[in-house]
């Protein structure tokens, strides 16, 4: 999965993207949503959703659910 399409597929639901940069190690992009959710996605192909929005955007990824805090 690269990041254009799981843009496309987040907004599509309505969840909007508030930002997208290169990620700290620079071998993937870190993508924000209005929803809380963070999405990291690397180069890859590898995907991982986190924040207060990630298990509705893990469903429409087809991710496993982000774990929870303790």
């Amino acid at each position: 999965m690269d990041a254009d399409r799981i843009v496309a597929l987040i907004s599509a639901a309505g969840i909007e993207l508030t930002d997208r940069r290169r990620n700290a190690k620079g071998d993937g992009w870190s993508l924000s949503f209005s929803n809380g959710a963070t999405v990291e996605v690397g180069d890859d192909g590898s995907a991982r959703a986190a924040g207060k929005g990630a298990r509705a955007v893990a469903r429409l990824l087809d991710l496993p659910p982000a774990p929870r805090g303790r």
